[in-house]
């Protein structure tokens, strides 16, 4: 069985975990049971936006004669470059 461990803002922790509560009991488990339901029903519907989406991206990147590594690696270097000059920006 998988572990997640994930961060919420307060207000949405307090909001989930009253739900839980209601719904599932104030018992060992009930914060599991809940969040097994939740992300269950969230991924079902992320399945059905995700295959309708993949079908118009396909072939949209014909014309770029680069493979994904060396996107990858661009997009990476962008991203530095962004977050060093703001860096080099506040210490001015």
């Amino acid at each position: 069985m998988g572990e997640l461990k994930i961060v919420l803002p307060d207000e949405i922790e307090r909001a989930f975990r009253k739900i839980a509560m209601i719904r599932f009991g104030f018992k060992k488990g009930s914060m599991s049971e809940a969040a097994k339901e939740a992300i269950s029903e969230w991924s079902n519907v992320g399945r059905d936006v995700q295959t309708e989406d993949w079908g118009s991206l396909e072939g949209c990147m014909k014309h770029v004669k680069k493979d994904s590594v060396d996107l990858q690696h661009e997009a990476w270097k962008s991203v530095a470059n962004k977050y060093t000059k703001r860096k080099n920006a506040n210490r001015r």
